[in-house]
């Protein structure tokens, strides 16, 4: 189980609950670390005396900022200590007080920050953590409340999602640039009724499903082969047509027919594929092509990615079916969406992993007949 990062009480009118909060979200993806060029010599941070070059260990680190000048401060600085501000702190900094529940609708992505999972931190509080998380579900609202976390108080929003309660972090209200005072200036347009009767109907044709298990990451898969390839002196190119050319004002009507034409033909809106999507809609994931190439320094193929050799080819590499046991969890789940297992997300690893096996076992027996 994670840890938690906070700890506290959560109170709705005079009702009371000790809970704890958990990251909702976890970055995948390879992890880099820094070498010189040409050697095996990591590169590495370490927090140093910027005056004796000595380093200094995070127990003897304290926080500081900059005087302000115009007290005269000049280049002085205001040293605080850790518990200067946590005596300071609104509330304190164990205190999740909702004062108001608002339309869930009506809090916009652009103010959403970070996410947590909320969980009752004993077990008499279970029951008015599930009441808390059933009455918003049935009423459409978010609770909204203020919490002091990471020596910063946040604005934040509880709200009901997959049975349980989770809590967004917001931005707050001075700190939402305004777009006037930010963009460039973005010249009006004159958009005539036939065009915005395509336009919709062109929205209406690519409508679908909020399913984001039919999304991955190309990138890191790319990054993954690539790891594979350099692992047995192997190269990987991808074969990639560049960015379409800007529609400009007079093609725009046409372009929007032309899309509609495609999507009715079955191919797609053409507007260059839904990037990261996954296999049963995209084929390929996201219409990419790879080959492996050059020359190798080791015997064999490795990870079974150095089929499609050749001056002109771009078909993907050979892949082999690694053992589930070899798989990380994300790519584990990953196979498992592609497979179309159902009940995958309350599986535990083991089960997933008899599951894929299944899958894997009928679709080979479906193919041999």
């Amino acid at each position: 189980m994670a840890s938690p990062v906070w700890k506290g009480t959560l109170t709705f009118g005079l009702v009371s609950l000790p809970v704890r909060l958990f990251s909702a979200r976890e970055r995948h993806g390879t992890r880099f670390h820094q070498f010189q060029r040409g050697t095996s010599d990591r590169i590495r941070y370490r927090r140093v005396n910027e005056r004796t070059g000595k380093e200094v260990d995070s127990s003897e680190i304290v926080r500081g900022t900059k005087a302000d000048p115009s007290a005269g401060g000049g280049d002085e600085y205001i040293i605080v200590e850790p518990s200067e501000l946590e005596e300071i702190a609104p509330g304190r900094s164990s205190s999740l007080e909702i004062g108001a529940f608002v339309p869930a609708g009506e809090v916009e992505a652009l103010w959403y920050d970070s996410a947590y999972y909320v969980a009752p931190d004993s077990k008499g509080s279970a029951k008015p953590y599930r009441l808390l998380c059933r009455a918003l579900e049935r009423s459409q609202r978010l609770g909204l409340t203020t919490l002091v976390m990471r020596e910063r108080q946040h604005l934040a929003v509880i709200g009901p999602q997959n049975g349980v309660l989770t809590l967004s972090t917001l931005w707050w209200a001075d700190e939402i640039r305004d777009p006037e005072e930010t963009l460039p200036n973005i010249p009006a347009a004159d958009l005539g009724e036939r065009d915005l009767e395509l336009a919709e109907q062109l929205i209406g044709a690519m409508a679908d499903e909020w399913t984001p298990e039919e999304y991955g990451d190309d990138y890191q898969q790319r990054i993954d082969e690539l790891v594979r390839a350099k692992s047995t002196g192997e190269r990987v190119r991808y074969a990639e047509e560049g960015p379409p050319p800007e529609t400009n004002v007079v093609e725009l009507t046409e372009a929007l027919r032309a899309s509609l034409r495609s999507g009715e033909e079955g191919a797609g809106a053409a507007s260059g594929g839904t990037g990261g999507r996954r296999g049963a809609k995209t084929g390929n994931g996201g219409g990419r092509s790879a080959k492996t190439g050059g020359a190798k320094t080791g015997g064999g193929s490795g990870g079974g990615r150095g089929g499609a050799r050749g001056r002109g080819g771009t078909a993907a590499p050979e892949q082999r079916e690694a053992p589930v046991a070899e798989l990380s969890k994300r790519e584990l789940a990953r196979l498992a969406t592609e497979l179309g297992i159902a009940g995958r997300s309350k599986m535990s690893r083991a089960e997933l992993e008899e599951a894929v096996e299944r899958a894997r076992a009928g679709g080979s027996a479906r193919s041999a007949s």
